[in-house]
């Protein structure tokens, strides 16, 4: 199952807090159309109120990530992990899990 690091946590904390101050809010990870230059799956992020029945809840510390099922699967054996740059622009980077 995908996990998050610790700054993967805290950008989703930040950002989900910032659009949706519910309980149950998120930030939503799902496939998007196309492929990325060497033909890996693309994703799309949204912050939304409620995982859809179908999503997969990945809980870190602070924050709550739902998967779309077709996500999770391209995900499972993943991490997540995010930056923040100088100018405020937010990055999140998919990393292979450790060993």
């Amino acid at each position: 199952m995908l996990t998050l690091t610790e700054n993967a946590d805290a950008v989703v904390t930040t950002i989900v807090g910032r659009e949706d101050a519910s309980a149950d809010a998120g930030l939503r990870i799902q496939t998007a159309e196309g492929q990325g230059p060497n033909g890996e799956a693309r994703f799309a992020v949204h912050v939304v109120p409620s995982p859809e029945p179908a999503d997969v809840v990945v809980e870190g510390p602070g924050s709550r990530v739902f998967l779309e099922d077709t996500a999770a699967e391209a995900l499972s054996d993943k991490v997540l992990d995010a930056g923040v740059d100088d100018q405020g622009a937010v990055s999140f980077t998919i990393l292979p899990q450790p060993a």
